[in-house]
């Protein structure tokens, strides 16, 4: 996720020594060092709901990816490359998922979906139910916190929706069965939350302040240019530039917004 002054999205894509294309390919902290199960691109322009570029194949071949990241500018994007849990591959499932100004990403699963998604998928408001198009418990995922008050109470949302996943996979018998690290956005603020119900999550990191990295790396260009409102939030670090990286603390979430970003404890609330 990036969110500040408008670029290019290829300098994230491609130019970084470890981009999320080269991720894609040699992943170093993820379930799998492949994802190839397919990609998404979801961006703002400020004046529309966002746009939406999605494939099945993999993203380090998709000539189309490369093509829209060289040719507009954007100052919020959304990009994933997926190694599927068990759903099917196909554009349907691949993230981000969007619905009308929301976009949704996340990186982890919900332990046996298949046993209990009959179950949360009751959970979802009736007139959201319509626009799931997927079969993946990440899509469940978003229309439930959809359902639980995502538009007006993110954090709190998404509280509920984890409590709510827990407490069905309970009944189930089901250990463990959340992990996840999940971004939302509205178009104007971005949530980002780690938590799993083993308090063992996997990895998320977002970038320092800009003033701090110009100050470390004073020769760089790009650090230069950016606002001090710029921040990138990834699974793994785009580059080895000690001190430009933060490791984002165990079951919290974290707020990029205009002025002052926060970082908050986060815990499961029942429904």
């Amino acid at each position: 996720m990036y969110a500040g002054s408008p670029i290019r999205p290829e300098e994230v894509l491609y130019k970084t020594d470890h981009s999320l294309i080269d991720q894609s390919m040699h992943a170093r902290m993820g379930a799998t060092t492949l994802n190839g199960d397919g990609f998404g691109f979801g961006w703002y322009d400020g004046s529309r709901p966002p746009g939406l570029f999605r494939g099945t194949g993999p993203a380090w071949s998709n000539r189309n990816l490369r093509e829209i990241s060289e040719h507009l500018e954007t100052g919020l994007f959304f990009a994933h490359i997926r190694a599927s849990t068990g759903s099917a591959v196909q554009e349907t499932n691949c993230h981000p998922f969007r619905y009308r100004n929301w976009l949704w990403m996340h990186n982890g699963l919900i332990k046996d979906f298949p046993r209990i998604k009959r179950e949360l998928a009751l959970a979802v408001e009736p007139e959201l139910f319509p626009h799931m198009e997927g079969t993946t418990d990440s899509e469940m995922m978003f229309y439930l916190a959809l359902s639980l008050g995502l538009r007006s109470d993110p954090p709190k949302a998404v509280a509920r929706m984890v409590g709510h996943v827990e407490r069905v996979a309970a009944e189930h018998g089901i250990a463990d069965p959340v992990q996840m690290t999940v971004a939302t956005s509205d178009g104007a603020r971005v949530w980002a939350f780690r938590y799993s119900t083993q308090r063992k999550s996997r990895s998320l990191f977002y970038s320092r302040e800009i003033d701090a990295l110009r100050a470390l790396y004073p020769e760089n260009p790009t650090f230069q240019r950016l606002s001090e409102e710029t921040r990138i939030i990834v699974s793994e670090p785009l580059g080895d530039l000690p001190g430009a990286w933060q490791e984002a603390p165990e079951s919290a979430y974290g707020i990029v917004q205009p002025g002052e970003d926060r970082i908050a404890a986060f815990e499961p609330e029942p429904v």
